[in-house]
């Protein structure tokens, strides 16, 4: 039990006094980048399975008939 409050007090400790944490402005710049990104993304993936869906579509019309 010792071991893991050692663990969560050095943790406490390093989070503290050893890490750089952002500015508010570049963490509200670095959201925007990742949401921009997240859209686009989610846009071109879109895009890919209607095109695929519509060749599948195509190709199972074709070897119907």
């Amino acid at each position: 039990m010792a071991g893991i409050v050692n663990y969560i007090s050095e943790s406490y400790s390093e989070l503290r006094n050893h890490v750089t944490w952002t500015t508010w402005p570049e963490a509200q710049r670095l959201t925007i980048v990742v949401a921009v990104f997240s859209i686009i993304f989610s846009l071109a993936i879109w895009g890919v399975d209607t095109v695929f869906s519509s060749l599948i579509e195509q190709y199972f019309e074709w070897i119907k008939s």
